[in-house]
């Protein structure tokens, strides 16, 4: 086992927005987040002088740590977490590589304020069908892997929100809804800097399934199919969204890696 394992922003890249992506740890130093807040999708800040209390919060998890120029923050938490058990590695160049080969970085100014556990937390209406469950979907896999997503009643969605300091998505007059012809998820995309092929790609599909305009692309019509069977198949919203997430990744691969890919029958000899 190398005692100081290293990833390469290439590698990295490949597994964000997965499922089974490395916890992203971000311990950069004040003064380098205020010269640049944005930070590497579904990464979490943490205290490089705290490690040995925090350590164990990743006991089973691979994680990624990145710091500003992956030197001596990385490696010295890095040694920390590996003392605990942890598989983790650093980010070979840190925070300064991803941004100059251009990885996906989050613009925080539109971030909802977290918990007290570290979470954003989400409301919106209930029985999501195709946006309610993209942009869950979304911000799981790049902005807040921990988040809260509250399901409730149409007229109930702004009072819960100021009640439970919650932030409304995909509902009317909202800062995080429908724009013109492009929906929440589009805007969710725009707002958080996170315009990329594969995302526009997977927006267009999502834009068309839940704006009843099937021609923007022809995957808009199975994600609407699969969207509306998975809401007949389950009553509790969360158990919709959590079995609606693997199709999402699906759709992201394909977007991102297979959709110059053909298939045909009779298979070639």
């Amino acid at each position: 086992m190398l005692s100081n394992p290293q990833i390469t922003t290439t590698q990295l890249a490949l597994s964000v927005g997965l499922p089974d992506a490395p916890a992203i740890l971000d311990v950069r130093l004040q003064e380098d987040v205020d010269n640049d807040d944005r930070f590497l999708p579904a990464s979490v800040r943490r205290d490089h002088r705290m490690v040995a209390q925090w350590a164990g919060d990743y006991a089973g998890r691979s994680v990624v740590v990145v710091c500003q120029k992956g030197k001596k923050l990385s490696h010295g938490t890095v040694a920390w977490l590996r003392h605990a058990g942890v598989d983790a590695a650093t980010l070979e160049g840190g925070f300064e590589a991803w941004r100059d080969q251009a990885g996906l970085l989050v613009a925080p100014r539109h971030l909802p304020p977290r918990d007290a556990q570290g979470r954003t937390v989400w409301v919106t209406r209930s029985r999501p069908k195709v946006d309610r469950i993209a942009c869950p979907w979304l911000i799981r896999r790049f902005i807040d892997p921990r988040a809260v997503f509250l399901f409730v009643p149409t007229p109930e969605v702004l009072a819960v929100a100021e009640r439970f300091d919650a932030t409304p998505f995909d509902i009317d007059d909202v800062f995080w809804s429908h724009r013109g012809e492009r929906c929440s998820f589009d805007t969710m995309i725009a707002a958080f800097g996170l315009q990329s092929p594969a995302l526009d790609r997977l927006a267009a599909i999502v834009r068309g399934a839940d704006t009843a305009r099937l021609d923007l692309a022809p995957q808009a019509a199975g994600l609407l199919a699969a969207a509306l069977g998975y809401s007949a198949m389950f009553e509790d919203d969360l158990v919709q969204l959590a079995h609606s997430l693997p199709l999402y990744d699906a759709f992201y691969r394909w977007c991102r890696d297979a959709n110059t890919e053909a298939h045909n029958w009779p298979a070639a000899a």
